[in-house]
């Protein structure tokens, strides 16, 4: 087998047989700033939750290679994913929090995995993390554009689509801000598809 792809992914992680809604999608930690890592804690911290006080009623696990194990904890105001190691059971816990740019996220990640241990509502997801409602509009017009386009449509057809907008002449349309708005929602799709959606997923 090749070296491993670099957007993220990996060739057959998953059945691809099997539709999206029927698997569990765990990211890489340094990839999606909301995946935590659970590490030993020091010793000295007694009074740290353990790994056998975590309620994994309605949780998902995988086995990752390594020793690792993947752990999604469902929750209705967003699933928190957890990597942990060989940890004993009665070992206190601990959250790494790498000091990168998305720290910020991790921590609030981190803090909504300690209200959900500690038996409180864990809140929403990072700020970061969440899709405005003209944001996800403008990710749906993207991947209907990026369709479109790869189906052989003219950027007009897409913009007859996805814009109702009065029917233009040829010069008129030329000079368009929405045929400029089309285009650039073609090339921005294109650039997610090239892995762009890593700064999507990283909340940026």
């Amino acid at each position: 087998m090749g070296a491993p792809p670099r957007n993220g992914g990996c060739a057959f992680l998953l059945d691809p047989d099997r539709s999206a809604s029927e698997t569990a999608i765990f990211w890489r930690p340094e990839l999606v700033a909301s995946v935590l890592l659970i590490e030993p804690a020091p010793a000295v911290f007694l009074a740290a939750k353990r790994l056998d006080q975590l309620d994994l009623t309605h949780a998902t696990l995988h086995a990752q290679p390594g020793g690792e194990g993947a752990i999604i904890l469902a929750d209705p105001d967003g699933d928190h994913h957890l990597v942990v190691g060989a940890i004993d059971p009665a070992q206190p816990l601990a959250v790494l929090l790498p000091l990168d740019d998305n720290f910020h996220i991790r921590a609030e990640a981190a803090l909504r995995f300690q209200r959900r241990l500690f038996g409180r509502a864990p809140g929403p997801l990072p700020r970061a993390l969440t899709l405005t409602p003209r944001r996800r509009l403008r990710l749906v017009r993207m991947v209907r554009a990026l369709d479109g386009r790869s189906a052989g449509a003219t950027y007009r057809e897409i913009a007859g689509v996805l814009f109702d907008t009065p029917r233009q002449s040829a010069t008129e349309w030329k000079t368009s801000s929405i045929r400029a708005q089309t285009i650039r929602l073609v090339k921005d799709a294109e650039t997610m598809v090239r892995g762009g959606y890593l700064r999507l997923l990283a909340g940026r």
